[in-house]
């Protein structure tokens, strides 16, 4: 058993974190010492670990509690887990596509700024020519 500035440690982790994962249901509380620290077992950290992966993948702490209600009902969530997957694989996609639109919008806008005219820098009617233009 570890106390919380150990388990976050070797999570690399802020115990904030921890202490909000245990506010928020996705990790029980734990046992405390005598002394009242929270103390950590081999268990909790794999589910913190768990989680950590998750949200680097982008999964919402309710995709998550999701996941972790199937495993506590003692079903598998990995049909659960693909579909949820293939909808990030989408958002990615949504969002490469974004971006290569803004980017080709912040291409046009620096080719014009190249093009500007000196005095058209020095007028006064608009508060940028380049992102008003």
């Amino acid at each position: 058993m570890m106390r919380i500035g150990q388990a976050a440690r070797e999570l690399g982790i802020n115990p904030r974190t921890i202490r909000y994962y245990e506010s928020i249901g996705l990790v029980p509380e734990p046992p405390r010492s005598p002394s009242g620290y929270r103390l950590y077992g081999e268990e909790d950290l794999e589910r913190l670990a768990f989680i950590l992966r998750a949200r680097a993948l982008d999964l919402t702490l309710e995709d998550i509690r999701e996941i972790l209600a199937f495993r506590e009902r003692g079903e598998a969530p990995c049909r659960y887990v693909a579909g949820l997957i293939d909808e990030k694989i989408a958002q990615v996609e949504a969002r490469i596509e974004a971006l290569r639109l803004l980017r080709k919008e912040l291409e046009e806008l620096s080719r014009a700024a190249q093009e500007l005219p000196p005095q058209a820098i020095q007028e006064k009617h608009c508060i940028c020519h380049i992102l008003e233009g």
